[in-house]
């Protein structure tokens, strides 16, 4: 059996940087996630897609982000249990939880993380006729290597971050980018949507809206899709990939049964203290947990990773008294509750 401080769900953004604010306190912590590799959807989904609101970050590739999370992390030497899924949970009567794995594997910790996302996830596909037929031969749900793309004729049809993100990214590496949405509105950001306008204003982008993608062409691979337009023919488009990004389903797989309050379709915490769930000592943060006027951002994560695990150092130990220190004056080793001596420059800047 794997014993530790920390049990952490997932393994993406929110639960990597809980090792390094948990590390901080001097608490060890275990990560389990269900994919092979640590990232989570940075890794699985998307890691060439690049995220423009990480403080510090103007830009930064989501696989990046994950290996510098890595390393920031590493110092404090997690341990990883990859490639199995937390099933099953259970309170001793010592105050402990054993998480166990489909695969049998065994974990203990008077704490557990919940950072798991929004779960596993499945895309959410366009209703049009023989769409499986041609499923990795021409149309994609998602982009994993951009260089895929590279001189070729691709189609985009969605309205929300990831169709604009993506059809500004493939407008410098494919010949021809369309993007497609059914509305004159889209539902990203609005420095997105200005960027697309921009880019078709020079030519560099096809945009057609309000439009739908009605039909699909090709012989063993796809070759074109028709668009319609209300009140127009339909109109068809030559094009070497489609891409229907319509976002993804996501499911909360085995949590769901834990006994937790679930609130739209994530698990409930108290933001008013730790993010801490109905059952204590189990703790929700990032993209899987539902507060009022939650944001399912990766920097509202590391914030609520941040506040959970100065709850947890509380939970662990009781009968001391923790007191806040900056890693500007103490460093990153001077957490352990001496004393260490911060550059005269901090000091004087600090005082």
């Amino acid at each position: 059996m794997i014993t530790t401080d920390i049990i952490i769900i997932g393994a993406g953004p929110t639960g990597l940087f809980t090792v390094f604010e948990a590390g901080l306190l001097k608490l060890k912590c275990h990560l389990i996630d269900a994919l092979p590799q640590a990232g989570g959807q940075c890794t699985e989904l998307y890691p060439k897609k690049p995220i423009y609101d990480i403080p510090g970050f103007p830009e930064i590739l989501a696989g990046d982000l994950t290996k510098n999370l890595l390393e920031q992390c590493k110092q404090f030497e997690p341990g990883f249990t990859l490639g199995e899924r937390a099933d099953h949970v259970e309170k001793q009567e010592d105050g402990m939880f054993i998480v166990t794995t489909n695969k049998g594997t065994q974990h203990k910790a008077p704490v557990v993380a919940i950072a798991s996302g929004l779960g596993s996830f499945e895309p959410r596909k366009p209703l049009l006729s023989d769409l499986d037929l041609y499923e990795d031969k021409g149309v994609e749900y998602m982009i994993k290597e951009p260089e895929l793309y590279r001189n070729k004729n691709v189609v985009i049809a969605g309205g929300g971050d990831s169709a604009l993100d993506w059809s500004i990214f493939l407008s410098d590496v494919a010949s021809k980018v369309t993007l497609v949405h059914r509305r004159n509105e889209f539902r990203g950001h609005l420095d997105s949507v200005e960027k697309v306008q921009e880019l078709k204003n020079k030519g560099k982008l096809n945009l057609i809206t309000p439009a739908e993608i009605t039909k699909i062409y090709g012989n063993g691979k796809i070759e074109g899709v028709e668009v319609t337009k209300k009140d127009q023919d339909p109109m068809r488009l030559e094009t070497d990939h489609f891409i229907p990004l319509f976002g993804l389903s996501p499911k909360l797989g085995p949590i769901a049964n834990w006994g937790l309050e679930i609130e739209k379709n994530a698990v409930k915490v108290n933001n008013a203290l730790d993010y801490q769930t109905n059952i204590p000592g189990i703790f929700a943060i990032g993209d899987g947990n539902y507060y009022p006027g939650k944001l399912k951002l990766i920097l509202c994560g590391f914030h609520e990773a941040t506040l959970m695990c100065q709850a947890a150092y509380k939970i662990i130990h009781p009968n001391k008294k923790y007191v806040l220190k900056y890693t500007t004056v103490a460093g990153v080793d001077g957490f352990d509750g001496t004393r260490k001596e911060a550059p005269k420059a901090v000091v004087k800047a600090i005082e």
